[in-house]
């Protein structure tokens, strides 16, 4: 059912690109760019109300943070798309276990944290002024998380980074772009002038945002976990990474999907951000 009306609505804005492109890509990339708010359950709130929280601004916008005090280096979590700080609940409480300090941050338009508009590259620039103002030593980022992660690390170099964790991170933006122009149906008139709204904004073309290639600028030891049956983000993704980023580790995982929720996978993590 969601295939047919992603393909309904794509229709509507080929429509619309028959009269002006523009307009039609502009309408394209807000979709692109608008994550449905999830509610926030009983259970996960209480769980969030353990943690001191504290909100950041940027640009205007209210980020939502999460702090659970320990003697250790500071872990800092970024959830992907259409996620919120709870995705990581069962990882804090281990991590809390083995007595690190562990913040998670909701990305604009996510979670409790304030904002409509969503991409990579914002989600970057929050992640850099947590990490900051935290002084994170590790940052685990998972999906989108983890690409934003990537352009946050090789944009600023923060120093105090010692290790990155990537869990089913796509590794470039036109590969993500391409499967979303692919899912809606767009026609080409849309494509291309995705391209040129984007350049505008950004100051760069899509192919710019390779987090794989960015990753080979960041010296920071790296842990690269993705499932060879990934449906979300394609296990070629983490081959990409694994050519660039040169100091770090990819463990392949058979049947956790996109979401790599197990026990094994946190027992990878826990293993890395400990030694």
């Amino acid at each position: 059912m969601k295939h047919i009306i992603a393909k309904f609505i794509g229709a509507i804005i080929n429509f619309i690109s028959l009269f002006s492109s523009r307009l039609a890509a502009k309408i394209a990339i807000r979709i692109f760019s608008s994550p449905r708010r999830k509610r926030i359950k009983e259970a996960e709130k209480d769980f969030l109300e353990t943690a001191f929280i504290e909100d950041i601004k940027y640009n205007g916008i209210s980020i939502m943070t999460y702090r659970w005090l320990g003697e250790k280096d500071t872990v800092l979590l970024a959830h992907g798309w259409e996620s919120n700080s709870c995705r990581w609940k069962e990882l804090i409480i281990k991590l809390k276990a083995l007595d690190f300090n562990v913040i998670a941050l909701d990305a604009p338009a996510h979670g409790l944290s304030g904002g409509k508009v969503f991409n990579a590259v914002i989600y970057s620039e929050c992640i850099n002024l947590v990490a900051k103002k935290f002084n994170a030593k590790i940052v685990i980022g998972h999906s989108v998380g983890g690409m934003a992660t990537t352009f946050f690390q090789h944009k600023y170099q923060l120093p105090t980074i010692e290790k990155l964790v990537l869990l089913g991170a796509p590794s470039t933006f036109v590969s993500v772009f391409g499967r979303y122009v692919d899912m809606m149906g767009y026609n080409n008139r849309i494509s291309k002038s995705m391209d040129t709204i984007i350049h505008e904004r950004f100051n760069n073309k899509p192919d710019h945002f390779n987090a794989a290639k960015f990753s080979e600028t960041i010296t920071a030891k790296g842990l690269l976990i993705h499932d060879k049956y990934d449906t979300t983000i394609p296990y070629s993704d983490a081959e990409d990474f694994k050519n660039f980023y040169k100091n770090s580790k990819l463990i392949t995982t058979e049947g956790f999907g996109h979401g790599l929720k197990s026990e094994t996978v946190d027992e990878h993590i826990l293993s890395f951000v400990s030694n």
